[in-house]
């Protein structure tokens, strides 16, 4: 896997070089402020990359921008954000394309290497990997008028652990029920955000779209 990195704190940019050189994930550049970042995307396409939020010289939104930009010059490019708070409407601009490929994660997860890898290879590979920090305030931010409150609570936790990227083998072993009744309740979901029975793979990207969104 071919990797770029974009983090102004260089501490934390360097220690994700290191780190993933180590699990044999090789760093083709590693920027610390969005141009560079574009430049570098521009001239090839990686992997995947992986980017702070809030980059120089504003400090603000200029990573999440430059993640938007790099979508467009390559699209369907995986893209995995590393924030120190949760902003949850940053994460819902990246899959708004629903191509997936996005992941979010506190950088305080970074520090759990197994997980930060995972969540890697897992956006690489075209899915997604939310931070349960964040599924969880995203339920409580809800409104009153949630298109989402169709959903039952079993519901409402099989799409949790759908935004954070996991199979159904997972989401089963996690909520101790069969696969087959996690089966049921993704069906269930798909009719109740509109998501037809025969639409393409990106279901279950859209299905977390509309989380995000709601």
């Amino acid at each position: 896997m071919r990797v770029m990195i974009a983090e102004d704190d260089a501490l934390l940019r360097e220690g994700l070089v290191l780190l993933l050189n180590t699990a044999g994930i090789e760093v083709i550049a590693a920027a610390d402020n969005a141009d560079d970042f574009l430049t570098a995307v521009a001239g090839e396409r990686p992997d995947a990359v992986v980017m702070d939020v809030r980059l120089p010289p504003t400090f603000t939104d200029d990573g999440l921008r430059a993640a938007v930009r790099a979508r467009e010059i390559h699209p369907g490019l995986p893209v995995l954000v590393l924030s120190a708070y949760v902003e949850d409407s940053y994460a819902a601009e990246l899959l708004g394309d629903g191509a997936g490929g996005v992941g979010y994660l506190l950088k305080e997860r970074v520090g759990k290497v197994d997980r930060f890898l995972d969540s890697l290879r897992r956006v690489a590979d075209g899915g997604t990997a939310m931070d349960p920090e964040v599924i969880s305030q995203l339920l409580v931010r809800r409104k009153a008028d949630d298109p989402l409150a169709a959903l039952t609570a079993r519901e409402r936790e099989v799409l949790a652990l759908m935004a954070e990227g996991h199979d159904n083998a997972a989401i089963a072993g996690r909520l101790v029920v069969s696969e087959g009744a996690v089966l049921k309740h993704i069906r269930s979901i798909f009719a109740k955000l509109g998501l037809a029975a025969d639409e393409s793979g990106h279901r279950r990207v859209l299905a977390v779209l509309a989380y995000l969104n709601a």
